[in-house]
């Protein structure tokens, strides 16, 4: 069912708003942007990245980085199409509970007074947020949330940067077809999903791209998000013996799937993480060691000396201590996006950043993803939108597919443990 303004207008409120967590001090005259993340729960580890990651666009549209020129915005200091007014990112804290996010929506606008929204990574989350922000009439841009129902309500105040899960489904068929006619045994997959927004969309979109390609998809295996045990899972993929297993799955579980898979020695020829979980810093620290050569999907990746995501990722490694990730990256973009997009409307009036959004013509120099550009479609999907996928390699995830991305060649069988 098509979901329109006056549809969400009656959603109520689960849960009372919580207080704002500390943030940087900034001028009274900013242009506030509201931005929920799961900054405590189960995908706090995440969140802390996620915040990071907007921290640092917020750093680049404020202050002059001559350095990435190319990108709209980052030479500049403010948003020159507003007098050189800065921007502040006004965080919430979402717990990873849609009704907390919806309520924290309604908070940031109708208190903080911000003029668009940016978040939320869970697709969940994203959902009930973006309602909120739908029902009000305030540019919701997403920069990470993959749910493909997310672009399917209706909606005129939601646009979408990321690819989604038919990007990812056609991503993982097209590498699965090419190791099939290579010789690698490819014929049946199994898709293991949590049950929210993000995994029961993501499941279809795999299942369908796998059998297009006659691929096998049979065994699908949905389990509670967050759960705590994940053995009974487990034993029917070991029971089922498929050739590769899809996950889609957040931080704990994805931690859960792989110490559960290692104590009940099984594993696959073909393991993908969905990313989610699989892409996390705590996902690595805690099971990277049982889940080496596990394929993931990705928008980013460093690239060459002298590139826009090369230059960003010695940024931000500064800032953050860390490299920059897929998450982190994707969500930047996203809010790079909507900045360039509000300076480009001159204006904190909603009627024009949505103009704005729906005029917008980023082309791929300009951005510090892998995506062909954004633009979008009459949906609000950024219909440039695209991904390469990568394999654990120790800490780290080089680009092995496609050939022209490649860093290194695909590994398989998926090594696991050893």
């Amino acid at each position: 069912m098509t979901v329109t303004r006056r549809g969400i207008a009656g959603i109520g409120l689960a849960a009372p708003a919580l207080a704002l967590l500390p943030r940087a001090s900034y001028a009274a005259d900013t242009i506030k942007i509201g931005v929920p993340y799961p900054l405590t729960g189960g995908s706090a580890s995440v969140g802390a990245t996620l915040k990071k990651a907007i921290e640092f666009a917020a750093d680049i549209v404020n202050n002059p980085h001559p350095e990435l020129s190319a990108v709209p915005l980052a030479a500049t200091e403010g948003l020159p199409g507003l007098g050189g007014r800065k921007v502040e990112p006004v965080f919430a804290d979402h717990q990873g509970n849609p009704w907390v996010a919806q309520s924290e929506a309604k908070r940031l606008i109708s208190q903080e007074k911000v003029v668009g929204l940016t978040g939320c990574y869970q697709s969940s989350c994203t959902l009930t947020a973006s309602a909120e922000a739908e029902r009000y009439g305030v540019p919701f841009l997403n920069g990470e949330s993959t749910a493909t129902t997310l672009t399917e309500r209706g909606f005129e105040f939601f646009f979408r940067a990321t690819p989604i899960g038919t990007h990812f489904g056609a991503a993982y068929a097209a590498l699965l077809a090419e190791r099939k006619a290579a010789g690698f045994k490819v014929d049946r997959a199994a898709m293991v999903h949590e049950n929210t927004e993000y995994g029961s969309s993501t499941r279809d979109a795999v299942v369908k791209a796998l059998q297009a390609k006659g691929i096998a998809a049979d065994i699908v295996i949905p389990y509670p998000a967050n759960t705590t045990d994940v053995s009974a899972q487990v034993l029917k993929l070991k029971s089922a013996e498929p050739d590769v297993v899809v996950f889609a799955s957040y931080t704990s579980d994805a931690i859960l799937y792989m110490r559960a898979m290692h104590t009940l020695n099984w594993k696959p020829p073909i393991l993908i993480g969905d990313n989610g979980g699989f892409s996390d810093h705590a996902f690595i620290d805690a099971a990277g060691d049982l889940a080496q050569g596990v394929l993931n999907r990705s928008s980013f990746a460093a690239g060459a000396p002298g590139t826009n995501s090369f230059i960003a990722n010695d940024l931000f490694s500064k800032a953050a201590g860390r490299p920059m990730d897929d998450l982190s990256a994707r969500a930047a973009q996203g809010f790079l996006a909507l900045a360039e997009a509000i300076n480009r409307a001159g204006s904190v009036e909603p009627d024009k950043i949505q103009a704005a959004l729906k005029a917008q013509d980023l082309k791929p120099g300009q951005l510090i993803v892998g995506y062909d550009g954004i633009k979008y479609d009459a949906k609000g999907q950024n219909a440039l939108a695209s991904t390469m996928i990568v394999q654990l390699d120790g800490k780290t995830y080089p680009a092995v597919w496609p050939a022209q991305n490649a860093t290194k060649p695909v590994a398989l069988p998926f090594k696991g443990w050893g």
